[in-house]
């Protein structure tokens, strides 16, 4: 498949243009025809993933669509992110390798202090660029880099397709730039509405049923390790998991198997129901004794190269970025809204006390940029659609019918165990979506797929 990199240089402060720069990482893979409608710009979502090599995956599966002759798809990583400079970096490869950054961002069972994410900050300052860098990562700087980006292209207007935390991209960007919407596809969205707490707690909500769709999933197979009775599977999967958090289980190549990197495993089988069978298998293995399955699954969550041992800054950046998105907490509300979280999501609970919890970014020295709710009201946005699997444990479908409406634009539909649905080879998905970005027909109110 033939694809084309490049770089655009960018303001890293929009307030100050002639100061310092930022690049941005972009690939192209050129559409068949020779006179296309123009460019679609592609986000993966995160916030954090890497796109330059999300617009190759999504010609691939867009492979028999028509699309792909019509358009031209362009992937990017975003400010902080992958190529693009500066890029997050908070620590090195043997502390991330020893949970530190999951440490730094995450609800598992690690003690914080003030100190701890003081270090954090002072890490990710040092290694990313400076405070400068860290400042001016958010959500509605990369929008203004979309529409520079949108320029560059020779596009008057973006056609755009997101997916996950790249659908609260998009709308921010029809916020902001409402005159220069072509159409946006908005794939497993994230609620406009929905405050940092809310949001957490929408998702733990919809992560523990889909654990508890796998664990009916693993009952109706011989010898599940999460045994024959879906309602006790995650008391059986505490057994599992839980000795881990102070022994944790040698593996191949020196490494080991933590209760962190164990849930990392699982976690990423719940994004699509044919990731199921990898975790049942290697739930059985770990109550075995062996651990090299789990932790083969969380490298692939946590982009590590499994050659090299390398790791991507896919999870630094989601904190970073998340610092200047998301709302700030106090230490209480903070312990407070981790409990609440383990009582909506058991499965991940730790066993341990939520009472050393601090939030993440509270020794950011800049407030957050979004704000909630955001993409509301918005006046002069052409028609827009929005995708939502049923049965997404990520980004729950109550939080797509609130985007949809929120930008008045049209809803799909999509009965399914998956987190976002636009790249998945499903025909009925593929055909709504093809017809809406090229010839900007809406499906009919109410319209599904199966997938």
């Amino acid at each position: 498949m033939e694809f084309e990199c490049a770089r655009m240089d960018v303001p890293l402060d929009y307030t100050n243009p002639d100061g310092e720069i930022a690049e941005i990482a972009l690939s192209r893979v050129p559409a068949r025809s020779a006179d296309p409608i123009g460019s679609i710009v592609l986000n993966p979502g995160g916030p954090g993933f890497s796109g330059t090599e999300f617009a190759a995956t999504t010609a691939g599966a867009w492979a028999q669509s028509d699309l792909t002759d019509r358009f031209d798809l362009v992937g990017f990583d975003p400010r902080g992110v992958g190529a693009s400079t500066p890029a997050v970096n908070c620590f090195d490869d043997d502390e991330r390798e020893s949970d530190a950054i999951s440490a730094a961002i995450s609800v598992l069972p690690h003690a914080k202090s003030e100190e701890s994410t003081r270090e954090f900050y002072e890490n990710c300052a040092a290694g990313s660029g400076g405070e400068d860098a860290l400042a001016h990562l958010g959500t509605r700087d990369v929008a203004r880099d979309m529409d520079v980006m949108r320029a560059a292209l020779g596009d008057d207007e973006l056609t755009y397709a997101g997916a996950s935390y790249g659908t609260r991209l998009g709308a921010v960007y029809a916020e902001m730039f409402p005159g220069n919407v072509r159409a946006l596809v908005l794939d497993g969205a994230m609620d406009p509405f929905a405050g940092t707490k809310e949001r957490r707690v929408q998702q733990a909500d919809g992560m523990q049923r889909a654990f508890d769709e796998l664990a009916k999933f693993c009952a109706a197979q011989p010898d599940c390790a999460l045994g024959p009775d879906p309602a006790q599977a995650t008391e059986v999967f505490h057994s599992l998991v839980r000795p881990l958090v102070d022994a944790p289980l040698p593996a191949a190549d020196g490494r080991e198997l933590t209760f962190t990197k164990a849930i990392g495993g699982v976690v990423l089988g719940l994004y699509s129901q044919e990731a199921w069978q990898p975790v049942v298998m290697s739930l059985a293995q770990l109550r075995d004794g062996r651990g090299d399955s789990l932790i083969a699954l969380n490298d692939i969550y946590q982009g590590r190269n499994s050659t090299n041992g390398t790791y991507a800054n896919t999870l630094e950046a989601t904190g970073a970025i998340n610092c200047i998105d998301e709302e700030r907490h106090s230490p209480v509300q903070e312990s407070a809204l981790i409990r609440v979280v383990f009582d909506a999501s058991p499965f991940v609970d730790s066993g341990r006390s939520a009472e050393s919890a601090r939030d993440t970014c509270e020794q950011w020295p800049v407030e957050p940029t979004l704000g909630y709710p955001y993409a509301t009201e918005i006046e002069g946005l052409p028609d827009t659609l929005t995708v939502s699997v049923t049965g997404d444990a990520l980004t729950p479908h109550q939080g797509a019918i609130n985007l949809a409406d929120a930008l008045g634009g049209s809803l799909l539909t999509v009965e399914g165990e998956q987190h976002g649905s636009i790249i998945a080879g499903n025909a009925c998905t593929d055909d709504i979506v093809a017809d809406y970005l090229i010839d900007l027909v809406t499906p009919p109110d109410d319209s599904r797929c199966v997938l």
